[in-house]
């Protein structure tokens, strides 16, 4: 793991922004194509703001979420809406999106045929995760009936989660499918999460998923600001 520390989240999100633009430029240079992972919520926000004007071949380019919410895309809880709003405006509207939400009725009925669909996109050139304080990532949390399966060597690219504590349930790209990534980037703000991530780094991938992506990671710090 490389720990990369930033005296603001301003500094960290401009120096990510550089950093996956530059591995999406050379998994196109490599390949003739590359697939990059995000997450939702509302920390990586500024991070798509830069990330929209930035000089990639966004053509060929699919963007994806590393999870998301069971919800009608037109939800304010679904992180599509954050995707298209923030991320593929400008250059990156050339980008291709594969979603992670198909109206199908459950997510359980939905995840097979999305994760053939994510299946074709592999391996990713980025992927670029969050961590929560209780060491999650992507919707893998720890305790959930689907971790361990989420964890499995022979998972499928995609899978449905039930997290529990009122959640709705998500679908999660697996471990594998975001262990495939050639270029892993973890996004952290705050002594919480500096934290949490020293308890990561001894910590089983049972009871801390975050775990399993940190040796071949170059994780990002900055603290909050005010």
């Amino acid at each position: 793991m490389i720990l990369v520390e930033y005296a603001s989240p301003a500094a960290l999100f401009a120096a990510v922004a550089a950093r996956v633009s530059q591995d999406l430029s050379a998994g196109v240079a490599a390949n003739g194509r590359a697939a990059l992972a995000v997450p939702g919520g509302s920390t990586p926000g500024p991070l798509f703001d830069l990330l929209q004007d930035a000089d990639v071949d966004w053509g060929k380019t699919t963007v994806m979420l590393g999870d998301e919410r069971w919800v009608p895309l037109d939800s304010p809880r679904s992180n599509t809406g954050l995707i298209k709003a923030r991320l593929l405006q400008g250059k990156a509207a050339a980008a291709t999106y594969q979603p992670l939400y198909n109206g199908a009725a459950s997510a359980q009925a939905g995840a097979g045929d999305l994760a053939q669909q994510v299946a074709a996109h592999l391996p990713l050139t980025v992927a670029v995760l969050g961590m929560g304080a209780d060491m999650h990532t992507a919707s893998i949390f720890p305790g959930a009936p689907e971790r361990e399966a989420a964890q499995a060597d022979d998972a499928p690219a995609a899978l449905a989660m039930t997290p529990g504590d009122g959640l709705e349930d998500r679908i999660t790209l697996s471990a594998r499918a975001l262990a495939s990534a050639a270029h892993i980037h973890v996004v952290i703000l705050g002594d919480d999460k500096k934290a949490a991530l020293a308890q990561a780094q001894t910590s089983d991938i049972a009871a801390a998923p975050i775990a399993q992506f940190l040796p071949k990671a170059m994780v990002h710090w900055a603290p909050k600001e005010g």
